[in-house]
């Protein structure tokens, strides 16, 4: 058992604010949070973030300002790309990453984001309907719906700066894993996940679309095998 508790750290996908991540959260039962990237509503965090890299670099300081322990990271379709990079960063700061895991995103070189849904967010709207018909139905207002979209558009934008050529090979475990009728993946594109790093890769898939696995028993359990495997 490492001296240090590890801590499941959860990056959002794009226009999300973490709210997503609940019953996971729930059912670690342990020491779990997500990130907060910049300009998400809450105190302190201002403006939106002007690159990829600044996105990354605030999730970076966020971990490191809140661990002492090897932190577990868990992104979802554009939080799997932010917490690649960020794992990356970790590593060039002395920090070592428990694990990486990748859900709902096609591996890096894989990777292609929508021109019109990043410019416009009537557009971005139109892309989440298609990819994760959830999200906009589920918002509590028209007012709320506007704000997801014009977020979604703003992340998507800031994902086209992301060179993964340039992120260094990971040497923790990599797993990915996605829904069998995710629009967004294949098993193929997230089986490329395995040239991030060095280290160990395993794949797996749940029912349903996008988004489902995260509110999916099964998934929580299979989390809990790999926290309590990276904590051996």
């Amino acid at each position: 058992m490492n001296d240090a508790e590890t801590t499941t750290v959860f990056f959002p996908g794009a226009g999300s604010f973490g709210t997503e991540f609940r019953p996971l959260t729930q059912a670690l039962g342990r020491s779990s949070w997500p990130v907060r990237y910049p300009g998400r509503p809450g105190r302190d965090f201002g403006t939106p973030a002007a690159s990829f890299d600044a996105v990354v670099r605030a999730c970076t300081e966020q971990i490191t300002r809140r661990i002492t322990g090897r932190p577990l990271l868990f992104g979802h379709s554009y939080g799997a790309y932010v917490a690649h990079a960020t794992a990356a960063r970790l590593g060039e700061a002395g920090v070592e990453v428990a694990a990486l895991v990748a859900v709902g995103a096609a591996g890096p070189g894989r990777l292609r984001v929508p021109e019109r849904a990043a410019a416009d967010p009537a557009e971005a709207a139109a892309y989440l309907d298609r990819a994760d018909p959830g999200v906009l139905a589920g918002a509590p207002s028209d007012e709320w719906r506007a704000v997801v979209a014009e977020t979604t558009a703003q992340d998507l934008r800031l994902l086209r700066q992301f060179t993964p050529a340039a992120v260094p090979a990971l040497h923790c475990p990599v797993l990915a894993a996605r829904g069998t009728e995710d629009p967004l993946t294949t098993d193929d594109t997230i089986a490329t996940w395995q040239h991030t790093t060095t280290g160990p890769f395993t794949r797996r898939t749940f029912p349903g679309g996008h988004s489902d696995l995260l509110s999916s028993p099964d998934c929580a359990s299979w989390l809990r095998q790999v926290r309590d495997t990276v904590d051996a």
